[in-house]
């Protein structure tokens, strides 16, 4: 667990660790480069390197140990859905989630077919948000097979953004953040791609985050878009049990 400097959750929770690259958005990958940091600095979690993917079951009790309700991003360090990991061990991290309705966990994968392929053997309670990650329009098909899971809250990030969404189909989708690359060669984004998606959304009443311009100083460029911060969420209650 950790705390996160991600606009759009609180905190971190990695019950595997490791991915590989299947498309364009993961040139970069900001995991791969945190992840050797992490080694470096002797975590024992990220001792291997970040091409080797493992469940880390004893992260699983982790949720349970957490005393006020949280935003949480899960597997900011990998992929859940990831063919290395057994659909066995997704199902367990899908109980720990069940079992924890005070919290909101946030999914977010690549592998969309892989999600659809076993979402009929998942729990979905409302405190799953279940999302894909779209970088260009080579790679809409995710958000055809997250529409068609049973997730009661599906959003998709649009990060990084490395050419238009012309069109995108909205029906069944609550949320969409959008964010441009950072790091040492980020590949640009347009702000009329941006303009154009927000467009989309307020017109198929999406809610639309804003993440970040991005760039080799993400912190100077700022989040600011058409003079403003943009940093609307699905409006769903979380059961409270503090």
């Amino acid at each position: 667990m950790a705390t996160s400097s991600i606009e759009w959750t609180e905190m971190t929770w990695n019950p595997t660790v490791g991915c590989t690259k299947i498309s364009a958005g993961c040139k970069f990958c900001y995991a791969e480069v945190m992840s050797k940091r992490l080694k470096g600095m002797g975590q024992e979690k990220y001792k291997d390197s970040f091409t080797v993917v493992k469940p880390h079951p004893e992260s699983l009790n982790i949720p349970y140990t957490w005393k006020n309700s949280k935003i949480v991003f899960v597997n900011s360090m990998s992929d859940l859905f990831h063919e290395d990991i057994p659909s066995e061990y997704i199902i367990a991290v899908f109980k720990v989630m069940n079992d924890n309705p005070q919290h909101v966990f946030q999914v977010l994968t690549k592998r969309a077919k892989r999600l659809f392929e076993i979402h009929k053997s998942l729990k979905w309670s409302h405190n799953i948000w279940m999302g894909v990650s779209v970088e260009d329009d080579r790679v809409v098909d995710r958000i055809d097979f997250l529409r068609r899971t049973s997730a009661k809250v599906k959003f998709l990030s649009l990060e990084p953004l490395i050419g238009p969404l012309k069109k995108l189909k909205l029906n069944k989708i609550d949320w969409v953040i959008v964010g441009g690359e950072s790091g040492h060669r980020p590949r640009p984004m347009n702000v009329d791609w941006v303009l154009d998606i927000q467009e989309q959304c307020k017109n198929s009443d999406v809610a639309f985050f804003f993440k970040q311009w991005g760039g080799k100083n993400k912190k100077a460029a700022g989040r600011v878009l058409n003079g403003r911060t943009y940093d609307d969420m699905p409006d769903i209650e979380v059961q409270k049990n503090i």
